[in-house]
């Protein structure tokens, strides 16, 4: 399976607990597991490279385990426990280098692990029901976080005790009503202290902690449904975000207007990235699809089925692929390897087929 992981420049997570990989190159998808029998317990939920050169990838599961998985040999190496699943699912997860770890739970606690047998080395409360905790890839001690009904809040690892930058609430209605607020995902604006979230009221917001200002510098509505995610694409000023009835849209920050819309995907998009340095976007949700789409045109450059349905993504900084994209759109999905076990659509293969005129048929003999 090392040669096959070596390909893939697409790792997802899957409800199913399977990792998959995908070679846009080669038109292929592998499946990559641990175990032989799946649970949901085995959800993944978050994934990250565990060091600069990308030969390892960090995947969070639902059990509270980090697990290590090597991308040269393409096994999985090392299984971490890194707190209580009592305490609700991985909300981000990210490496800080020297085997050192940083992950946060639904219920804000946000640890730093650098000996799984000796417990966190620090430990913050960053408020009930977070949603996502993200880092900052320039300085990775700092990390921020937000949920529902718990507004940005930005911290410094080395100094836990108080966060470093709090999000005031939003300013009341034309009504002078309380304008409640549910921060989805958010990210770091490179070349500056900005930092975007985008809320599951359909809002995106650009907070500047460099101000005195603790309220959003600007405000963007996209569409009618909760945003669900959002990346940073390279070309700077612009952020890409989708929400859960599968829209994804190009915002520019600078004026606060929709730039374009990405079509081709249905369904909650549940993640998305763009590429470090290409004008790409790759994104999944639970219509079990991955997604390309080049920013420069818009287009759809590949869609491939997985089977499953999708929990996270997460892309490499290599070329996507050494091939020109599928004619037609790149509609054409690249050929799965390995099946993948324990997946629900082997339920409904097993199943006995009924057909309609013989269910009449019965149901007028019982009559």
């Amino acid at each position: 399976m090392g040669e096959n992981s070596r390909l893939c420049s697409v790792w997802l997570g899957s409800e199913t607990g399977i990792l998959k990989g995908v070679s846009l190159s080669r038109k292929q998808a592998f499946n990559f597991c641990n175990t032989r029998h799946l649970s949901r317990d085995q959800e993944i939920r978050t994934l990250c490279w565990g060091d600069s050169a990308e030969t390892e990838v960090l995947v969070g599961s639902v059990d509270a385990t980090v697990k290590t998985f090597c991308t040269e040999k393409g096994v999985f190496t090392e299984s971490r426990r890194c707190g209580d699943p009592a305490d609700g699912c991985f909300t981000g997860l990210a490496a800080l280098g020297d085997s050192a770890l940083v992950t946060c739970v639904e219920c804000g606690t946000v640890r730093v692990w650098r000996d799984q047998s000796n417990g966190p080395v620090a430990e913050l409360d960053a408020g009930k029901n977070v949603c996502r905790m993200r880092q900052n890839p320039l300085h990775r001690n700092k990390v921020a976080t937000g949920g529902k009904e718990n507004g940005l809040k930005i911290w410094d690892l080395d100094r836990p005790e108080k966060a470093v930058f709090a999000a005031k609430n939003l300013r009341d209605d034309w009504l002078d009503l309380r304008r409640p607020y549910w921060v989805r995902d958010v990210a770091f604006i490179p070349g500056s202290e900005k930092v975007v979230t985008c809320t599951g009221y359909h809002q995106v917001h650009v907070f500047d902690p460099a101000t005195p200002q603790r309220r959003p510098v600007l405000e963007v509505d996209f569409g009618e449904y909760p945003l669900t995610a959002l990346s940073l694409p390279a070309a700077g000023d612009t952020v890409v975000v989708a929400n859960t009835h599968g829209q994804i849209a190009l915002l520019d920050l600078r004026k606060g207007l929709v730039r374009g819309r990405l079509k081709g995907t249905s369904g909650a998009v549940r993640e998305l990235q763009c590429h470090p340095s290409l004008p790409t976007v790759a994104s999944c949700g639970l219509d079990r699809f991955l997604c390309i789409h080049n920013l420069d045109d818009r287009k759809l450059q590949h869609k491939v089925y997985l089977k499953s349905r999708l929990t996270c993504l997460l892309v490499s900084s290599r070329e996507l692929q050494d091939a020109s994209p599928t004619a037609g759109g790149g509609d054409e999905s690249p050929q799965v390897k390995q099946e993948e076990g324990g997946s629900d659509e082997e339920v409904w293969d097993h199943m006995e087929h009924v057909v309609e005129e013989e269910v009449r048929r019965k149901k007028r003999k019982k009559d």
